[in-house]
């Protein structure tokens, strides 16, 4: 989705997929980010928090009226139905990132 989203242009790929899997690893309850996470990303966790906050409101707010076809396409089970996902309250994340 942020392919679509010329505000994430700046951010280093690197760190949107590591943001990207903190997120993903928040959402699902599968832990934290792990020194050895760290380690082979380059990246603290604290380093990466502001970039998921906002990957986070983009899951929320995104716009459900046009470009539909990463959202069609990443909901079909063959990708796990990703798309589908519930994105986290705010204030949730809020305190999940900070202990």
């Amino acid at each position: 989705m942020t392919l679509q989203e010329y505000d994430y242009v700046r951010e280093s790929p690197s760190k949107l997929a590591a943001s990207c899997l903190l997120l993903a690893l928040t959402m699902r309850n599968l832990g934290g980010w792990t020194p050895t996470l760290e380690y082979y990303s380059g990246y603290c966790s604290h380093d990466l928090h502001p970039l998921v906050k906002r990957l986070n409101f983009l899951l929320t707010y995104q716009p459900h009226d046009k470009l539909k076809a990463v959202r069609t396409k990443y909901s079909h089970r063959v990708f796990f139905e990703v798309a589908k996902a519930t994105p986290m309250d705010m204030l949730k994340l809020e305190e999940i990132l900070k202990s």
